[in-house]
This record gives structure tokens, C-alpha cells and sequence, in this order.
């Protein structure tokens, strides 16, 4: 009976998550009940809560969690500045006459602000509000529509400097050590949030590719569906005073470029990067006119709020699995994953479909810091890649977080959508983006080398 503890204690949180309670404090009252009641009837000792005070200290202290207010900064200032619409109207007059040239625009406009923002929610609801009202009223179809922004949104969970990755790399870098120790090895090598922004480049890149294609080809196919713009409203463009191509396109690359590139050549680290980041867009806000009290003073609330959230998250996550782990979790897991027929390649599926189906209830930050500290020393320690293993699991939560019918970019989308566009036009749009991202997921799990070849090109 005791060694089931572990798992009463996971399904009692997921069904106080479920009945609506706030997740930190959600974590942190299932724990200290179990640890509660296990005291007193003599499954736990009270003696592995003794490491709290030091976990706790540990987390407000990590410099690598200090670069998450600052990208949340960045992204909040960006969005405030107003740059996704500049450079949405740049990208329209540019492929706005092709066939599919509008939702290709989107496609790379998303890409851009993803890069920009890290920020998931506000990628998919900045550009549904900016191009979902034009591509309805230039005759795209709105399941087209709607899956493309959707899609695209999301990237902000993939393409660096992204707020998952920063996370993940905390948590995986923990997981290692801990992985190592198991093995008995002490190397000196760690995984690092550097590595995890480098290991994304790739996948990154081809999914901007594949949405891309899919788009020209669903243009190719069916002209009525992405039409192209006509001459009247390239005109209507070129008049309006939206600044040229280069003048929109120039200063958020050279922000991702400085952010990323400093990281890259080694110069910095991605803390370091990111306060040049958060630097760069209160720059990039003065430059467009756009940097005002009640800008800074929203920015920073915003910031605050967001910040805040994440850090009280990972509090309760770390009293949840102190007390998992007292009870017995990881030598549970650990047993679970080596007696399955398969090996690592079941342990592996089954770990990506688990958090592919919590992905439906909860949020990146949950499943980041609840279930990767209890899975990924296990993972880890039977030889898997860590780099790897977190690009992995980012693509899993952003195929998850669009899959219907409770993908969290879809209840964003849904939010700021006008009210013809139905929920199921949403649905169906966004079912061949998720398949796009499923034979991404299969790339990766067959040639791992498209997340690790470029880190250990890199940094050996």
C-alpha cells in the first residue's frame, strides 16, 4: 500500500487542479497533507521537509531564473511598442500579391514576434487581433485563417529566446546532476539554457519551413482559400505611412541578433543576454514613439504579475516534490520506467504522451516544473541526450497546447476572434499544424542530431 502513495498523491493534485484551485498553492497544500498525514501514520518522515528552507533560498537565488523577468519584460515592451504591426504591413506588401502571400506574411511576421516575445499568449492574441480581421476581409478561409495564427503563435514556445526554454533548462540541468550521480559519473558537463536556445534553432526553422510550404501548397490547390491581394489594396498599403520594409524589419532582428548572438559567440549568458534584450526593446519603444509612463508603468505590472506567478509555481512545485520524493516517487518511477518491455524507448513515449494529455489542463510552467524534476533524472540516467530530451518535451507541450479540443493557443485565439468565426473553424484549422508537428516530433525522436548537432558544433 505505502509504495502507491506517490501516485494517490499525483491524481489527488490533478483532481484539485481540475475543481479549479490555484496551482501554486494547489502543489504545495496536497503536499504538506500527505506529508501531513504520512507523519502521523508513519509513511514519511518529517525529516526530508528539512531541505525546504534551502530549496526555497536556492530558487530565489538562481541566477539562471533571473533572465525570466527580463524576456518577460522584453516581450511585454514589445508588444506595448507595437511592433508586430509595422512589420505585418511590411511583410503584406511584400508577398501580399502571391497566392497564400498574406498567410505567408503572418507565417513570418509570427516567427519574428516569437523570437521577440517568447511569450505564447501574447504571440496569438497580438496577431489576431492585427491579421485575423484583414486575412477574413481579403477571402481567406477561416479554418485557413485561424489554424495559420494559431500555428504560428505558438512558436514562442520553440523558437528561442523562449520563457519554456529558460525554464526547461533550469530544471534539466538539476535533473543531470541529479541523473549523474545515480550513474556514478562526475563530469563537470552540464546542460545549460544556452545549449537548449542552440538546440532549437533547428527544429525551429523547419517548422517555420513545413508551415510554410503547407500554406503554398494549400494556395496552389485551392486559390478561393488564400487568394492573393489586388492591386487596390497593395495601393492602399503603399499609401498609408507604415515605414518602409527595412526600417520595420531592421531594429527586432537586431534585438533577436544581439540577444541571441551574444549567447552564441559565447559573450554572454542568457541572463546577461536578456537584459540586453529587455535593454534593446526599451530602445526600440523610444525609437517608435511609444515609450511613455503609462507604457513603462503597464510593462512593469505586467512583468510583475507574470513573474510572480512563475516563482510562487515553482515554490509549491518544489514542496510537491520534496514530499514525492519522501514518499518513495522516484524509486516508483525509476522501477516503472526500467521494467517496461522496450526500454527507453517506451519510457520515452510514455513520458511524451503523459505530458502531451497534461498539457490539455495545465500550463507549460506546471508541467516544467512538476513533472520533468520527477521523470528527468530517470530518463537521463538510462543515456539520454538532455538537450535532446528538452527539445523533445517543448515541441510535445507546443503540439499539445494547439491540439483540440483544449489546445491553450485555441482559447486565446477564441478570446479575441470575432464572433462569426466559430469554434470549430478554429478546430479543423489547426488539425494539419498539429500533424505538421507530430512528423517534427518523429524527425526528432529518429535523428536526434537536428536538436544536438548544432550545440556540439558549437561548444564541443
Amino acid at each position: 500500500m505505502a509504495e502507491y502513495i506517490p501516485i494517490f498523491m499525483f491524481v489527488t493534485v490533478c483532481l484539485v487542479l481540475l475543481a479549479g484551485y490555484p496551482v501554486a498553492f494547489s502543489l504545495a497544500g496536497t503536499a504538506l497533507a500527505f506529508a501531513s498525514v504520512g507523519a502521523l501514520t508513519g509513511f514519511f518522515d518529517p525529516s526530508f521537509l528539512n531541505a525546504l528552507p534551502s530549496r526555497l533560498f536556492g530558487i530565489v537565488t538562481n541566477q539562471t531564473l533571473m533572465a525570466v523577468p527580463l524576456f518577460v519584460f522584453m516581450g511585454c515592451m514589445l508588444e506595448k511598442s507595437r511592433v508586430a504591426e509595422g512589420l505585418l504591413e511590411s511583410m503584406t506588401r511584400l508577398f501580399g500579391k502571391m497566392r497564400g502571400g498574406l498567410g505567408l506574411s503572418v507565417t513570418l511576421v509570427g516567427m519574428l514576434l516569437a523570437a521577440s516575445t517568447g511569450i505564447v499568449g501574447a504571440t496569438v492574441v497580438t496577431m489576431g487581433l492585427l491579421s485575423l480581421p484583414t486575412m477574413l476581409k481579403r477571402g481567406y478561409s477561416t479554418s485557413l485563417a485561424t489554424g495559420t495564427i494559431c500555428a504560428t503563435g505558438s512558436l514562442g514556445q520553440i523558437i528561442p529566446p523562449s520563457i519554456a526554454l529558460v525554464l526547461l533548462g533550469d530544471v534539466l540541468s538539476t535533473a543531470y546532476q541529479q541523473a549523474q550521480l545515480k550513474m556514478g559519473i562526475f563530469s563537470p558537463k552540464t546542460v545549460s539554457v544556452g545549449d537548449l536556445f542552440v538546440g532549437a534553432i533547428i527544429p525551429g526553422l523547419m517548422l517555420v519551413a513545413a508551415y510554410s510550404i503547407y500554406l503554398m501548397i494549400v494556395a496552389w490547390r485551392n486559390p478561393e482559400a488564400a487568394p492573393g491581394l489586388s492591386d487596390e489594396d497593395i495601393q492602399a498599403y503603399d499609401e498609408g505611412d507604415h515605414g518602409s520594409l527595412l526600417m520595420n524589419l531592421l531594429p527586432p532582428l537586431l534585438l533577436i541578433g544581439a540577444v541571441l548572438g551574444s549567447i552564441l559567440a559565447g559573450a554572454a549568458t542568457p541572463t546577461e543576454a536578456a537584459g540586453v534584450g529587455a535593454i534593446g526593446a526599451l530602445l526600440l519603444a523610444a525609437v517608435k514613439r511609444q515609450l511613455n509612463i503609462e507604457t513603462l508603468s503597464e510593462t512593469l505590472s505586467n512583468t510583475t504579475k507574470v513573474t510572480c506567478m512563475v516563482f510562487l509555481i515553482l515554490i509549491g512545485a518544489s514542496v510537491f516534490s520534496l514530499v514525492f520524493r519522501g514518499f518513495g516517487g522516484e524509486e516508483l518511477i525509476h522501477e516503472l520506467f526500467t521494467s517496461m518491455p522496450g526500454g527507453t524507448f517506451t519510457a520515452v513515449l510514455v513520458v511524451m504522451l503523459v505530458m502531451f494529455l497534461l498539457g490539455f489542463i495545465l500550463d507549460f510552467i506546471e508541467i516544467t516544473f512538476v513533472i520533468v524534476p520527477m521523470v528527468g533524472p530517470v530518463l537521463l540516467a538510462m543515456g539520454l541526450d538532455p538537450v535532446w530530451l528538452g527539445i523533445m518535451i517543448a515541441v510535445n507541450l507546443q503540439t499539445s497546447f494547439l491540439t483540440p479540443p483544449f489546445g491553450f493557443a485555441l482559447f486565446y485565439l477564441r478570446g479575441v476572434a470575432p464572433p462569426e468565426v466559430r469554434t470549430t473553424d478554429i478546430y479543423k484549422g489547426v488539425v494539419p499544424f498539429v500533424m505538421i508537428q507530430l512528423l517534427l516530433l518523429c524527425a526528432l525522436a529518429v535523428w536526434p542530431e537536428l536538436a544536438t548537432w548544432l550545440p556540439e558544433k558549437l561548444y564541443g
